[in-house]
Parts: C-alpha cells; sequence; structure tokens
C-alpha cells in the first residue's frame, strides 16, 4: 500500500472539520487545487478512510444518558461478550479486538443506563473494565472520536476548523418535548440517511448536507443533528513513514483543585497530544488518544511535555491500555439511526 501523498493528508485534514466550512473555505485552507481536492475526497472515502454519519445531540431527541465502557474481555468469552453488546439496541458505537472493547451506548434515563454499565462490565466476563457514565446535558463529552486535532498536526495544517467537538451540551432538559412530529420524522430520516445512501448505491462523499430538505437542512442549522466526517485510522496508510498506529486508552479519578479544561489545553498545546475521546464523569475521566509505534530507526522529533507526567499532575489511580489500531474493528459503526427506527406500518 503506496503512502500518503501531502495532497491527501491535507486533505482528510480539511474533510474532518469539513462541518463548520464550505468548501471554498476548505479549499482555500487546505492550498490544493480543486481537481486534486475532488480526487483525493473520493478515494478516502472509496477506501474506506472516511466515512460521514448524522450525529443527533442525544439529549435533544430524548437520548441524555451516554456510557462508555472500555473492558478486556477473557478470551473465551470475548466472542459472547462483543455480541452481546452489538446486539444492545442503545450501542451506537463498537470497536473490539483481542484486548479491548470499546463502546458507546445512550440511554433515556440515568437509571437504564446505570443497569447497563453493570450489566456490560460484568466482571465475570472481563479482567479489566472502565466505565463513565455521562450526563448530556452538561459538557460531559467535550470531544467525542473527533481526529481532526491529531490529523491537522500530522499534515502540517494551520491549526483547526472545529476541534474539538463533543456529544451533548444543551442544558434545557425539555428542549426534546419541544420537537414536533415532522421535525422528528425529519431527524428518523437524517440519522438513516447514510446507510440509506449506501443500500441505493450513493457514493459515500455525496451523503453531506449539500440538497437536503429544508426541513432536515434546519435541524442541522440549530444543531439538533451535526454533520460529521469520521476517520477509520485503522484503514489509513502511512504518512512520510508514520502512521498513527497504537490506540492508547487512559482513566483515573481527578486530584482535588484539578480541572478538565486546564488538562486538555495543556495536552493539546504543551504535549502535542490531539486527545480523540474525552468523557467526564464526575469524579473520573476516560481519555481517548492515537499515537505512533516506536521503532529504532525513529529520528529525534521536536522536544514537547511528557505526557504522563502532565496527566499524574491532575489524576490519580491512572489505568492505561495500549493497543494496535489494526487489531480492531468496528462493529458498530456510529450507528445512531438504531434510537430512532423507521416508524412501522399500522
Amino acid at each position: 500500500m503506496r503512502e500518503l501523498t501531502p495532497a491527501e493528508a491535507r486533505v482528510i485534514a480539511g474533510l474532518l472539520g469539513a462541518a463548520a466550512a464550505t468548501e471554498r473555505e476548505r479549499l482555500k485552507r487546505i492550498a490544493v487545487p480543486r481537481s486534486t481536492y475532488h480526487a483525493a475526497r473520493r478515494r478516502a472515502y472509496a477506501e474506506g478512510w472516511l466515512r460521514d454519519r448524522y450525529v443527533p445531540q442525544p439529549e435533544r431527541i430524548g437520548f441524555p444518558w451516554a456510557v462508555t465502557v472500555a473492558a478486556r474481555p477473557f478470551v473465551d468469552r470475548a466472542d459472547e461478550v462483543t455480541k452481546r453488546w452489538a446486539g444492545d439496541a442503545s450501542c451506537v458505537y463498537l470497536a473490539a479486538g483481542p484486548e479491548l472493547a470499546l463502546g458507546v451506548f445512550l440511554h433515556r434515563d440515568e437509571a437504564s443506563a446505570r443497569r447497563t454499565a453493570t450489566e456490560l462490565a460484568n466482571p465475570s466476563s472481563n479482567s479489566w473494565r472502565q466505565v463513565t457514565i455521562a450526563n448530556l446535558h452538561r459538557p460531559s463529552v467535550p470531544v467525542y472520536f473527533d481526529y481532526e486535532g491529531l490529523w491537522s498536526h500530522l499534515a502540517g495544517a494551520e491549526g483547526t476548523v472545529a476541534y474539538p467537538r463533543g456529544l451533548g451540551g444543551s442544558p434545557e432538559p425539555e428542549e426534546a418535548a419541544h420537537l414536533t412530529d415532522h421535525q422528528k420524522w425529519a431527524v428518523r430520516e437524517l440519522l438513516h440517511r447514510a446507510f440509506d445512501s449506501a443500500s441505493s448505491g450513493r457514493a459515500g462523499h455525496l451523503v453531506g448536507p449539500l440538497g437536503l430538505p429544508f426541513s432536515q437542512q434546519r435541524l442541522v442549522a440549530q444543531g439538533v443533528v451535526l454533520h460529521r466526517v469520521f476517520l477509520d485510522p485503522g484503514s489509513l496508510p502511512s504518512f512520510r513513514g508514520h502512521a498513527a498506529d497504537q490506540m492508547v486508552l487512559v482513566s483515573g479519578a481527578w486530584k482535588p483543585g484539578a480541572r478538565p479544561e486546564a488538562l486538555f489545553r495543556t495536552l493539546t498545546q504543551e504535549c502535542r497530544v490531539y486527545p480523540f475521546l474525552y468523557v467526564l464523569d464526575g469524579e473520573r475521566a476516560m481519555l481517548g488518544a492515537l499515537g505512533r509505534s516506536v521503532r529504532s530507526d525513529d529520528k529525534a522529533v521536536e522536544p514537547r511535555r511528557p505526557v504522563l507526567p502532565t496527566l499524574q499532575e491532575t489524576l490519580q489511580g491512572i489505568e492505561l491500555v495500549q493497543v494496535p489500531v489494526g487489531s480492531l474493528r468496528t462493529l458498530v459503526d456510529h450507528r445512531y439511526d438504531r434510537l430512532l427506527p423507521p416508524a412501522t406500518p399500522g
């Protein structure tokens, strides 16, 4: 497999921030010819490096609780565990491999969220587990599978367009009740759009909001549903001899006086680590980031603040798991359409 070209890397970085920029703005920022941009975009979707999804702000459609579970199932229970997780109707994302399962589950109430957390993290099935239960009416998930920060850094782009993008954060607990029946229908249509397009043979790069009906455009403009471009890091070729081929998950409890926003700022500005996942659960945090494996022929890189001492300044009881990205299979790929299945006739 050939490496990514600099132009392809810049196009990927631009597309990951696509929701916050027009195509004209994107072309100006990534500084590649229009024909190169369109060719690289088509390839990125055809190769499975990128895919579009419409992601609801869950609390605005009646799902204000998010359960994020990371676990290491026992080898003889791994298939059973992943099938059970994937078959749960509340599961919207699941990646799993021999050493790690990572899932996100959305719920209508706290009681059902806690039941799911208890069932999925059962110690009889897993040798190690970490669970966060986030109230999405608060800024509890400030980064949600957002790879723009990392990829813009790798591609040498000047800053980011939209990073970090999270999940939820609306403070209005009755917002879901304000959606009309037609708006609920429009939300359902948006959540199913990527999968309906795939089944009809529509190219992946044509799933974006251009040409949406007005009612659906309005929901996107209001932020009820967001258009997101997601990266599949396991399928990407290397770039300039390097690949972000390791996934690292860190969890720990906050030390007294620690501030989540200060840790994030230090990680991104001084450590040059760009979490793709950052989940806060009151007293605890779970962070996900991509790194690269160390090779004997690696040359010295620009100095940066050490990551582990930085984490130790703000977290205690730190647990860390690192697995090759290529060892993970995405079994439930941002399936928010599961939350609002099509209405049954009659």
